[in-house]
C-alpha cells in the first residue's frame, strides 16, 4: 500500500493532496473511491432520468404511490440480502458481486422494452428497481469506504468520495440529451449498465489491491462484541433525545419524496413534445444544472455556513425555505402570477440542492450526543426501519389525497381536480416544513439540555448550539435545587463551551451560589478577568464568605481594576486575618503596590514563611507563586525544600514553576523520584511547559533511573502537550523499544481530544505506524525462532526454563504493544473488545476476538498479525512470518548468541536468563556481549554477567573485580566482594589490561586477550 501510494508523492501530488485535506498514503485509495461512486452513480442517473420518463408517459404519476408502497418493502428485502450474502461469501466478493447485481436486470429491461406484450411490466419494474439500486448503491459505498479508511481517515475522505454523485449530476445531466438524440431512450438504459459495470471493475480493482482491508471469513451474525464495555440502554435524557431525532429524519425524508412526486406530477403535465424523450432530456437538463450548483456548495459553502451558523441554524435552513417557497407557490399559482410548476421547480431545486449537501454534512453530528454504544443502534433504526416505513406512508398519503380530491370534485374536469391536487400536495409540504422546524428547534433545546445534564466533555465545540440557549439552560440548571456535583458539571461545560464569557452567566449568581460553587466560579472567571463584572463580585466580597472564597474576591477585583486602590488591601495584612486571605492581600501588594507597600507585605510573607505553624508557611508559599517578584524572600527557599512538612515542600514546587526560577528545575525533577511530592512536582512541571522539555527527555532517556522516574518524566511530557512536547515523544516513539515503547504509547493514547494520536499520524502517518507494527511482528519472530531452537526436550534444566519463561513474557509484551498501536489506526471501543476477547481463553471468545480484527484491520500483514494471535504452534506462527523474517534454524548455543546480539530489544530478566543459561550449559559468549551487558543499568544482568565469568573466564573476572567493587547496586557489590575473597584479588589488582577490557577496542582483540570467554563449549 505504502508503494503504490508514493506515485503521489510529486511536487504537484503533494499540493493538490493539502489541497483537498488528504495525506499520501490515502490519496490512491479516496481517488478510486471517488472514480467508483461518480461512474455508478452516472449510470444510475442515467437510467433514472430515463426510467422516469418512460414511466410518466407509461403509467402517469398517479401510480408513483405503488412505487414508494413497494420501494419500502424492496428496500428491506435488499438490505436482508446484502446482508445474506455477506454471511456466505468474503466481504471483498460481496460487494463486486453487488455492483454487478445492480447492472444485470438492466440487460433483461433493454429486452423488455422491445417487445410490446410485456412493456408496462418493465417499465414499472424498472422504476421499482431503481429504488433497489439506490439502496443498495448507497450500502455498497459506505460499506467499503468504512473497510478501505478507518474511523479517522474517513473523516478526511469520505466528503470527497460523496461529491462524486455531485459529479455525476452534471456529467450526466449534460450528456444524456446528447446520447438520447445518438442512440434513443432505449439504449441509453445499455450505457448505464455499462458505466455501472465500469464501477464494478474500479470496485474489483479495489477490493484486489487493498485486500488486507477485507475480512477474509464471510460476516458471521453474533452478539455485540462491545457489551461488555458499554450499557447500551436507552435512559431519561438519551430517550427524550432520540424520539425528535427520529423524527427529523422521517420528516426528511417525507419531504424529499413528496417534494419529487409532485416535481413529477407537474412536469407530466407540460408540452415537451415526445413525452417520454422530453421529460429524460429536461431532468438531464436539470440535474447538470443541478450538480454544478451542488458542487459549490459542497466544496466552498456548506462548511463555512456551518461554522458561522452553528449546526441547527444551518439545519434549520431547508424546512424554513421549503415552507417559504411553498407558500410562494400556492400564492402566485392561486393568483395566476405564475404556474405551479415553476415554483415546483424552484422547490425542487431548493431541496435537492441543501438535502445532499447541507443536510447530509448536517446529520452525523446530530448523533453526536447520543453513547457510542446506542449510537449504532440509534442510526441503524434510522436508516433501516424509520425511513423505509416512511416512504410507504407518504405513498398512501399521497393515495389518500388524491382520493379525497377525485371525491371532493367528482364532475370537475381533469385539469381541475390536477390543479386542487397540487395546491393540496404543495400545502401538505409547507406544513411538513413548518413540522420540521419545530423538530429542529426541540432537538436545539434537548441536545442542550443533553450536554447539560451529563455534562459530556469535549464531545462539541461554538459551533454545534445556540450559546444562548446553551447559558440560558446552565442557569436553569443553577438556580433550580439540585446537587452540587451536577451543578459543579454545568459550570465546566460552560467552561469548556465558552471560556471567555463564563462570567456573563456566573456573575450575578455568584452570591446565591454555595461556598464550593462559588470558589469554582471565581477561579473560572479568573482565567479571562474582566471588569464587566467587578460590581457583582465587589458585592460578594461584602459579604461573610470563607477564606478561600474571599480571597479569590479580592484577587479578581484588585487584578481587573485598572487603578486599584491598593492600599485598601493593608488591612487585610495583619497578623489575626486569616492565613489564605493574608498570603493573597501580600501577594497583590507585590504585584501591584508601591516600594513602601511591597516592602510591608514581603514582610508579611516573611513572617508567613517563618512561622511554627505549618498552615502559615503552606499559604505563605502559595503567595510566592502568585508574587511577580520575590525580592529578598529567595533567601528562604533552600530551606524551604528541606522543610520538615510536605505540604509545605509540595507547594514550593508549585512556587518554582510559577516564578520560573530556573536554579531550582533540578528540585523538581527530583520530585519525581519520591511518592509524596511526585504529584505536586508533576504539576509544577506541566505549568512550565515548552520550557522543561530538554530536561524531562535527557531525564527519561536515561537508562541508569529508574524506571518509574523515566516514566513519569514522559508522562509530564504528554500532560504538556505542546507541539514541540509531542515531537519529543513521536521522534523517540520510533526508536524507543520495550517498556519505554508501551508508556510513550500509552501516554500518547491518553491525551485528551485524540492530540496525541493525531499527533503521531500527523508525524509518521499511517505508514510510520505500520512500520512499528511489523518491528513488533519481527521482534515476535526472533522470540519464536529461539523457542522452536531452544526445545525442553533438548534443551534442559532450570535455567533453560526460566528462559523459555522469560521470552514468553517478552511475548506478551509485545501482544500489548500491537493492541495499542491498533489504537491509532483503529476505534478504541473495536481493539479493546477484540483484546479481552482473546485475553478471555475461551476458544468460542477467541475466535469472536480474531473476528473482530480481522474485519477491522487493513494493514499489510494482517494475516501475520491475527496468525501471531490466534491458538497455533510457536513454528506455525514463524512460518506465517516468513514475509517479514527469514528463519534460519540454529544451534541452541548459536540461537543464545542472536539472542544476545538483540539485546537492545530485551528487557532485563530475559537478558539475564541468557547468561545463566550459558554459564550452566558451558556456551561461549563473545567479548563483545559479555562487555556490554557488563555495563547494563540494571544489577540483576551485571550479577548474571559476573556468574558467567566466573565460569567462563576467571583470568579476565580477576582482572576486572576490582573496577567493579564500587557497583552502585549493592547485589552486585557484594557479589563482587565475595568473588575478589574466593579469587584472592587485592584491591590494587585493577591492571591496565583491565581497563582495557572496558574500553571500545574491537572484539577481535578483546577476544584473543581472553580466549576463556570466547574458546569453551559444553561436551
Amino acid at each position: 500500500m505504502e508503494l503504490r501510494d508514493q506515485r503521489f508523492g510529486g511536487r504537484w501530488g503533494q499540493i493538490l493532496l493539502q489541497w483537498v485535506n488528504l495525506r499520501p498514503e490515502e490519496a490512491e485509495r479516496t481517488f478510486l473511491m471517488f472514480a467508483f461512486y461518480t461512474a455508478t452513480s452516472v449510470g444510475v442517473l442515467w437510467l433514472e432520468a430515463s426510467t422516469v420518463g418512460l414511466f410518466l408517459d407509461e403509467y402517469g404519476a398517479e401510480q408513483l404511490p405503488w412505487i414508494y408502497i413497494s420501494g419500502a418493502v424492496i428496500g428491506s428485502a435488499l438490505g436482508a440480502l446484502y446482508t445474506w450474502l455477506q454471511s456466505i461469501l468474503p466481504l471483498r466478493r460481496v460487494i463486486v458481486l453487488i455492483a454487478l447485481i445492480m447492472a444485470a436486470p438492466l440487460l433483461l429491461f433493454r429486452v423488455g422494452l422491445g417487445l410490446p406484450v410485456i412493456l408496462g411490466i418493465t417499465v414499472f419494474l424498472m422504476r421499482l428497481w431503481l429504488d433497489g439500486i439506490y439502496v443498495l448503491n448507497d450500502l455498497n459505498t459506505s460499506i467499503t469506504a468504512n473497510q478501505l479508511f478507518n474511523i479517522r481517515e474517513i473523516k478526511r475522505t469520505y466528503p470527497i468520495i460523496s461529491s462524486g454523485i455531485l459529479l455525476a449530476d452534471v456529467v450526466s445531466g449534460f450528456s444524456l440529451p446528447f446520447f438520447l438524440n445518438l442512440v434513443g431512450l432505449n439504449n441509453v438504459i445499455l450505457m448505464a449498465c455499462l458505466m455501472m459495470v465500469l464501477g464494478a471493475g474500479i470496485l474489483y480493482y479495489l477490493s484486489q489491491a487493498y485486500q488486507q482491508a477485507f475480512p477474509d471469513s464471510p460476516l458471521r451474525e453474533e452478539e455485540d462484541e462491545q457489551a461488555e464495555f458499554a450499557n447500551k440502554r436507552l435512559r431519561g435524557p438519551i430517550q427524550h433525545y432520540v424520539v425528535p431525532l427520529i423524527a427529523f429524519f422521517v420528516l426528511a425524508e417525507l419531504l424529499n419524496i413528496l417534494v419529487d412526486f409532485q416535481f413529477l406530477s407537474e412536469l407530466e403535465q407540460q408540452d415537451l413534445g415526445d413525452k417520454s424523450l422530453g421529460i429524460a432530456a429536461f431532468i438531464g437538463v436539470f440535474n447538470g444544472f443541478l450538480g454544478i450548483f451542488e458542487l459549490v456548495m459542497q466544496w466552498f459553502v456548506s462548511s463555512r455556513l456551518v461554522e458561522r451558523m452553528g449546526v441547527f441554524g444551518s439545519a434549520i435552513i431547508l424546512p424554513a425555505g421549503l415552507a417559504v417557497i411553498g407558500l410562494g407557490s400556492v400564492i402566485t399559482s392561486f393568483t395566476n402570477l405564475l404556474p405551479l410548476f415553476s415554483g415546483l421547480v424552484v422547490l425542487k431545486f431548493f431541496e435537492e440542492l441543501l438535502h445532499y449537501t447541507l443536510f447530509e454534512g448536517v446529520s452525523p453530528v446530530l448523533f453526536q450526543p447520543i453513547p457510542e454504544a446506542n449510537r449504532d443502534d440509534v442510526q441503524a433504526v434510522v436508516n433501516g426501519i424509520a425511513e423505509p416505513l416512511s416512504d410507504g406512508v407518504i405513498g398512501l398519503m399521497i393515495f389518500a389525497t388524491i382520493w379525497f380530491c377525485r371525491f371532493v370534485l367528482p364532475k370537475a374536469t381533469d385539469a381541475a381536480v390536477v390543479q386542487l391536487e397540487g395546491w393540496i400536495f404543495v400545502g401538505q409540504i409547507v406544513l411538513l416544513a413548518l413540522a420540521w422546524v419545530y423538530v429542529v428547534w426541540m432537538l436545539r433545546s434537548r441536545y442542550v439540555g443533553l450536554l447539560v445534564s451529563s455534562a459530556e466533555r469535549g464531545r462539541l465545540g461554538v459551533t454545534d448550539v445556540d450559546l444562548r440557549v446553551l447559558k440560558r439552560a446552565v442557569v436553569d440548571t443553577l438556580e433550580k435545587p439540585g446537587t452540587e456535583a451536577d451543578k459543579r458539571s454545568c459550570i465546566e461545560l460552560l467552561t469548556q463551551i465558552d471560556p471567555n464569557n463564563v462570567g456573563e452567566v456566573l456573575a450575578p449568581l455568584l452570591v446565591t451560589l454555595p461556598p464550593a460553587l462559588q470558589r469554582q466560579s471565581l477561579e473560572t472567571m479568573l482565567n479571562h478577568p474582566s471588569p464587566a463584572y467587578l460590581p457583582q463580585v465587589r458585592a460578594l466580597i461584602e459579604h461573610t464568605l470563607p477564606p478561600e472564597v474571599l480571597a479569590l474576591g479580592l484577587r479578581y477585583v484588585w487584578l481587573t481594576e485598572k487603578a486599584p486602590d491598593i492600599q485598601a488591601l493593608r488591612p487585610y495584612l495583619q497578623p489575626q486575618v486569616d492565613p489564605v486571605v493574608r498570603g493573597t492581600a501580600a501577594s497583590l501588594i507585590m504585584r501591584r503596590g508601591n516600594r513602601e507597600q511591597k516592602a510591608e507585605a514581603t514582610n508579611a510573607l516573611r513572617r508567613m514563611l517563618t512561622h511554627k505553624q505549618e498552615r502559615e508557611r503552606v499559604m505563605g508559599c502559595r503567595a510566592l507563586g502568585e508574587a511577580d517578584y520575590l525580592q529578598g524572600l529567595r533567601l528562604y527557599i533552600p530551606n524551604l525544600l528541606q522543610d520538615e512538612s510536605l505540604r509545605v515542600r509540595c507547594a514550593l514546587l508549585d512556587v518554582i514553576a510559577s516564578t520560573h526560577l530556573e536554579e531550582y528545575y533540578p528540585s523538581l525533577l527530583r520530585g519525581l523520584y519520591y511518592k509524596s511530592t511526585r504529584e505536586a512536582a508533576l504539576r509544577a512541571l506541566v505549568r512550565l511547559d515548552n520550557e522543561i522539555i530538554n530536561p524531562l527527555v535527557v531525564l527519561a532517556e536515561d537508562a541508569h533511573k529508574p524506571d518509574l522516574v523515566r516514566m513519569h518524566a514522559w508522562s509530564a511530557l504528554g500532560q504538556i502537550g505542546t507541539r514541540e512536547a509531542l515531537d519529543a515523544l513521536a521522534s523517540h516513539l520510533m526508536t524507543a523499544w520495550g517498556t519505554t515503547r508501551r508508556n510513550i504509547l500509552r501516554i500518547l493514547l491518553k491525551m485528551p481530544q485524540e492530540a496525541g494520536i493525531e499527533g503521531v499520524l500527523d508525524r509518521l502517518g499511517r505508514s510510520g505506524v505500520e512500520t512499528l507494527i511489523d518491528q513488533e511482528l519481527r521482534f515476535l519472530g526472533q522470540l519464536y525462532a529461539a523457542l522452536v531452537d531452544l526445545p525442553a526436550e533438548q534443551v534442559a534444566g532450570e535455567e533453560a526454563e526460566l528462559l523459555r519463561r522469560a521470552l514468553r513474557d517478552l511475548q506478551a509484551d509485545a501482544v500489548d504493544r500491537l493492541f495499542l498501536l491498533m489504537k491509532f489506526l483503529y476505534p478504541h471501543t473495536s481493539i479493546q473488545a477484540a483484546s479481552f476477547n482473546l485475553k478471555s481463553g475461551s476458544r468460542s471468545n477467541m475466535a469472536r476476538g480474531l473476528e473482530i480484527l480481522d474485519n477491522t484491520l487493513d494493514i499489510p500483514t494482517k494475516r501475520a498479525l491475527l496468525s501471531v494471535l490466534d491458538r497455533r504452534e510457536d513454528r506455525e506462527k514463524l512460518q506465517n512470518l516468513s514475509e517479514l523474517l527469514v528463519y534460519q534454524p540454529m544451534t541452541p548455543s548459536d540461537r543464545l548468541r542472536r539472542l544476545l546480539e538483540l539485546r537492545h530489544f530485551l528487557s532485563d530478566w530475559p537478558l539475564a536468563c541468557c547468561f545463566h543459561l550459558a554459564r550452566s550449559a558451558r556456551w561461549s559468549l563473545t567479548a563483545d556481549q559479555t562487555l556490554a551487558c557488563l555495563r547494563h543499568p540494571r544489577g540483576l544482568v551485571r550479577e548474571s554477567v559476573l556468574a558467567y565469568l566466573g565460569v567462563a573466564s576467571p583470568r579476565a573476572l580477576v582482572e576486572l573485580l576490582p573496577m567493579l567493587q564500587n557497583d552502585p547496586d549493592r547485589l552486585v557489590a557484594a557479589q563482587v566482594k565475595q568473588m575478589m575473597a574466593e579469587l584472592a584479588v587485592s584491591n590494587s589488582a585493577e591492571t591496565a589490561s583491565g581497563r582495557g577490557y572496558f574500553d571500545q577496542a574491537g572484539e577481535a582483540n578483546r577476544a584473543s586477550n581472553y580466549p576463556g570467554i570466547a574458546g569453551f563449549e559444553a561436551t
